[in-house]
């Protein structure tokens, strides 16, 4: 099962960040963040990091491979 899309949501309102202020942050097109939070389409490996390094978290959390958030 994917958990990308709903770790990515979860994550973005823990910092209090609406998905136009992430796309934002990241220089992302308006629609890119909802799309991923949606499971309609999956960041690739460049976008997977930078989410991580942003988030603070490990790549095996943001897809769901593990439960530990920390790197």
């Amino acid at each position: 099962m994917n958990k990308l899309p709903e770790r990515l949501e979860e994550l973005r309102e823990e910092k209090g960040l609406s998905r136009n202020q992430l796309c934002k942050i990241l220089k992302l097109g308006g629609g890119t963040v909802f799309r991923w939070e949606m499971g309609q389409s999956t960041p690739n490996a460049d976008y997977i990091i930078m989410l991580c390094e942003f988030f603070d978290c490990s790549a095996g959390y943001l897809l769901g491979l593990e439960n530990i958030r920390r790197r």
